[in-house]
């Protein structure tokens, strides 16, 4: 099992020879399926520029997205543990959304895509 001390160099050489969980499972596949689905990385990027949101605001900074999709959306990150919701019981009630610390986690994993994604921009083919 890999532990979170593991160098680059040292993974380089051991993902050779296949890093698994101690369930004997790939250790990237549980947030992959947690990231699926067209709009959970776009809510996630939405707490990396905000520190909490409303429903709201999530929705007038992501066009196209409806009511019934961004509710399910924020309901399976809140699920998988990567978001929070907290109500405030007051008048009128509310409700704000933030990472949790297991997904303000994601932010170097983030932070190493968008380099990725800027270091290959143009080789990337259209995704819409």
């Amino acid at each position: 099992m890999m532990n979170e001390y593991m160098s680059y160099e040292e993974y380089l050489e051991k993902v050779k020879t296949g890093i698994l969980t101690e369930d004997g499972n790939c250790p990237v596949t549980p947030l992959l399926i947690m990231l699926q689905g067209k709009w959970k990385t776009q809510v996630l990027y939405e707490f990396c520029i905000n520190d909490r949101m409303r429903f709201g605001e999530l929705k007038k900074d992501l066009p196209g997205i409806t009511n019934t999709m961004l509710t399910n959306t924020l309901r399976d990150l809140e699920k998988d543990g990567l978001i929070v919701r907290e109500q405030f019981n007051e008048i009128p009630p509310h409700v704000e959304y933030s990472f949790s610390d297991m997904g303000r986690d994601l932010l170097p994993v983030f932070y190493s895509i968008m380099l990725w994604g800027f270091k290959h921009e143009k080789d990337i083919p259209d995704y819409k």
